[in-house]
This record gives C-alpha cells, structure tokens and sequence, in this order.
C-alpha cells in the first residue's frame, strides 16, 4: 500500500506541474462566483494573528507577499519560490542581509500606496516592536533571527538577521506571510482585513459565511478571473459531501475529504476533481510538563509508548497515511528520516505489544495498576479531525490504565486555550506553514515560543536549531535536521501519532487550482482560478 501511496503522490505532482507549465496556453473566462464550503467559524480575519488554516484560505486571496510559491507547483521548495510584491532579491555577501526591491504602482484596497514603510511596519508588529501590538502573535518565533528591518526609500526594504539563515525565503513565501498596511490597526484587521491582494474582503458572518469579491484595480494584469468567492460554512462533513455532491459548492474544505468519504463523492459524483494529498499536518499528543502529573518524564514515555500508530493509519485513513517524526516523510516531504532510522526511536517499533508492556511497567513504578487507573481529560478541537483520532486515543490509552474523558472546545477558543497550556493531555492537529526545519524547529519545540504548546524546552537542542538554520550545504543539513527529530521524539517533546492524508474535491468546472502535497497553508492565492461555464 505504501508504495501505491508513494506512486500516487509522484504521478499528481508531476501531473500539476504539467497542469501549471500548460496554464497560460489555456482558454480562461472571466466571470463567476466560485463557492467553496468552509468548515468552521475563526475567531477573526487576521493572518498574522491566528494559527488556523481556516483564515489562511479564505483571506490569502485578499493579500500579497514578498514572494510566495508558485501557486501551480504541488511540491513547494526553494526553487518554487517566486516574485510577488517584491520585484527581486538579493543577498549581502556574509548572508546576513536580504534586499528587496519593491513592485511600483501598487496600492491597497482603500487606495493608498504601497510602499516599503509597509513592510517595516508588518515586521516590527510581528517583532513587538511597534505601538500596535497584536493580540497573539503565533508565528513571532519564524523571525526571532530578524534583528530589523531598514526601508531605502519607497521601494527598497532589507531584512537585517543575526546571523545567517538561507531557509528565511521559504517562511517569506508561506501564505502566512501577507504584508500589512501601516494605516491599518491590527484591530481593523481581524474585522475588516486591507490588502493589495487579488480580491477585497466583503464580509464575515460566523456560522454563514466569508465573501470576498474582485479587486477591479489589482495591479497584476488580467487577474483575478472570478467575481468574487464565497466560503459557506457548513461544520458537519456528511452535510458538506452531500451539498458537494448535489453541486452547492464548487470545492470542498480543503483537506477535509476522508478516503471513505472520498470513495462516496466518487460514485455519487463521478465527474469530481479530487485530489488526494498529504498536507504536512501531523496528529499528535501535546503533554503538559509544567502541570503534575505530566512533569514526569516517565509518565510522558509511558504515554508515548502506549501509541499504536498503525492502527491510527488503518481507522483513519484506511492504511494510506504517514507514519513519521516531525517532518514531512519523503516523498512529499523534503526533511524527513529515513524509515530505518524511524524504527530506531522508542514507540515506532511495529511490535505494538512489547511497547506497551513497557509502558506497564513504568506505570507499575509510579504506583498505578489495575487496582489504581489515571483519570485524565483530553481536550481537543471540536471539528472532526481532531475529535476522531481523540477517540481512539482514549481507546488506546486504556491498554496501560489511562482513562480519559473527552472534552470538546470551540475552534475561536482553541489555539488560546493550548496556548496558555490550559490542559493535561491534548489531542491536536498541527499544520506546518512551510516545509523547512526552520518553522517546525522554531514554532513547535524553540523555548519560549509561543506555539510551543507543551512547554518541551532543550538549549542543547535550541542550539542545534540554529546550526542547521545556518548552514548552506543541504544534505549535511538533513543529517543534522534528522539527528534533530529524533532527540524530539526520544524526549517525547510533542509525541507524532501520523502524518495526514486526505482530499480535496472540485467541480470540473473548476480550473487552475493546485492543492499543495507538503503545506496546507499556501495554495490560497486564487487569482488564477476560474471557472469554465
């Protein structure tokens, strides 16, 4: 099955490239809304403010980037990295300055001008460094190398870093990373987000919809094809497929589609575009290890111990998911380790039982048997990716006198509640803004960093983060980065039970949409969709 995945994977990104290179010699129309079911509420539009991909989608057609990926290529790498407000770059010779020159011309939805100030402005919030601040700032911890940045005019701005870092391009071309205006609070922003983007955001309505609709004046040519897009929110998945299906939406929630559901759109919808994909999301287990009783590392490695990640594979995804470290597994993914050396690690040896058998054994050492179980909650997200393999977390959980209870908490509550680490043991659903060791490493284990939802913190290893950020050679690279993943998953730093699989669906109709096989976060941009009607 592993190698029909593998297949698949390859035979679909190397079909989307062609799709991509074959774009422009295509007949686009213009015209049309496009609908697309969107899967719950967010607790505001702001990008740089929240971690979900429930904002990303819907509001990445309404801004710009320095650079981005290029939108019709499935694999994002360095090589995909393209122009977007900024013309060209360039860096200084000791690789602690990158330059931007700026596109000319352009202007923000309220009709101001853009210029460098912006993107000073946009780096200095997301340093702290400005008046404004914003409310959260989950991805602060992507710039913690930036040092500052210096505008040379209107249309010349430099990144100032502390030391060397090659990979900061690739966090640069995230969908993560919109410029915003400087004339526009971050408050204004979650409400009513100004852009330079593609499409203008029209309005919000939690539990109905998100619109947005064409940009008349975008200062790219010709673009966007579509009128405008709007993101009806429809929570449950089974309501969703039925309205996919009956031709409601024109796309389904990205990601959102299961292989058993998969196979329900495909006979009551043959005509379907469906694109199966790996997302780089992980499921995992977040631990809390500044709450008894979870500051025991023992009982940290009894839990990890206690996974079964096939059996995660086979329920959820009927065999075809990932199991993997903290970085994507090849091929989709471009950082992660070998399988052999997967095995090595305590808990993904296949021999399930023998795992947990120890996991008994530590939990006979700190008192607990058949005669004394731990009672513990697991919270998780109220969507249905979380609360799935939450269950069957539980269920396994028991296999070493663990009994847990689940508790549900809304999507505006959740990344807010981990964070302040409000929890014992949570179920949780991560997804990587880019594929590089440079985001996983910073934003998920750094010290301090505030999407470090477990509170894991190893200087040792803070160290090692930065070594490999700076180096240039990439397959010495990748030898540190798996040394790296591994030490995470012997320290049970953010336990990975698998990597996700799963499909998006489309109306033939719909044309010029490439679904991303290693980040879930940056195939939003939109303004070369279309629709053939």
């Amino acid at each position: 099955m592993g190698s029909e995945v593998t297949h698949l994977i390859r035979l679909i990104g190397l079909t989307l490239i062609c799709i991509g290179a074959a774009a422009p010699a295509l007949a686009q129309k213009s015209g049309g809304v496009l609908r697309v079911q969107h899967w719950d509420s967010p607790a505001s539009m702001s990008i740089l403010e929240e971690a979900t991909y429930s904002v990303v989608v819907p509001i990445m057609g309404v801004m710009n980037n320095l650079v981005l990926y290029d939108q019709h290529v499935a694999q994002n790498s360095m090589q995909t990295i393209k122009p977007d407000l900024a013309d060209s770059w360039s860096w200084s010779e000791d690789g602690t300055e990158l330059t931007f020159k700026l596109h000319q011309g352009v202007k923000w939805h309220d009709g101001k001008a853009f210029t460098a100030k912006d993107v000073v402005c946009t780096w200095d919030l997301l340093l702290g460094k400005s008046a404004d601040k914003l409310r959260i700032n989950p991805r602060k911890a992507w710039y913690h190398n930036v040092d500052r940045l210096s505008a040379n005019g209107d249309h010349e701005v430099t990144f100032h870093l502390q030391h060397p870092q090659p990979a900061l391009l690739t966090l640069l071309a995230s969908g993560y990373s919109p410029i915003y205006p400087c004339h526009v609070t971050p408050a204004q922003m979650r409400q009513h987000p100004i852009g330079t983007g593609p499409f203008k955001f029209v309005e919000y309505k939690p539990n109905e919809y998100i619109k947005v609709g064409r940009n008349a004046d975008y200062w790219k040519p010709g673009r966007p094809y579509l009128d405008g897009i709007d993101y009806i929110i429809v929570p449950n998945r089974s309501t969703a497929v039925l309205g996919f299906t009956a031709g409601q939406f024109d796309v389904t929630w990205p990601f959102s589609i299961t292989i058993p559901l998969l196979k329900d759109v495909q006979n009551q919808a043959p005509k379907a575009v469906c694109q199966l994909r790996t997302n780089n999301g992980t499921v995992n287990l977040l631990l809390n290890r500044d709450k008894p009783p979870f500051d025991n590392a023992d009982l940290r490695n009894a839990l990890a111990l206690a996974i079964d990640r096939k059996s995660f594979v086979d329920i959820l995804t009927e065999g075809q998911g990932k199991i993997g470290a903290a970085m994507l597994p090849p091929p989709a993914g471009l950082w992660g380790m070998p399988e052999e050396m997967l095995h090595t690690i305590p808990g993904y040896d296949p021999d399930v039982q023998k795992n947990r058998a120890q996991a008994r054994e530590i939990m006979q050492k700190l008192g607990y048997g058949p005669d004394k179980h731990l009672e513990v909650k697991v919270s998780t997200r109220n969507v249905a990716t979380f609360r799935d393999p939450a269950v069957i977390l539980i269920d396994q959980l028991k296999e070493i006198g663990v009994d847990g209870v689940l508790e549900t908490i809304e999507t505006a509550n959740w990344h807010s509640k981990v964070t302040r680490k409000d929890y014992s043991i949570a179920l949780n659903a991560t997804g990587s803004g880019v594929d590089d060791p440079d985001q996983q490493f910073y934003e998920n284990y750094a010290c301090g960093s505030a999407r470090n939802y477990s509170g894991y913190c190893n200087p040792e290893l803070d160290k090692k983060f930065d070594e490999q950020s700076m180096m240039t050679d990439q397959e010495a690279r990748k030898k540190l980065v798996w040394e790296i993943d591994k030490r995470l998953q012997e320290d049970a730093a953010r336990p990975i039970i698998l990597h996700e699989l799963a499909a998006t669906c489309s109306q033939p109709e719909v044309k010029g949409l490439t679904v991303m096989v290693n980040s879930i976060y940056n195939a939003w941009r939109m303004e070369d969709v279309w629709l053939d009607k």
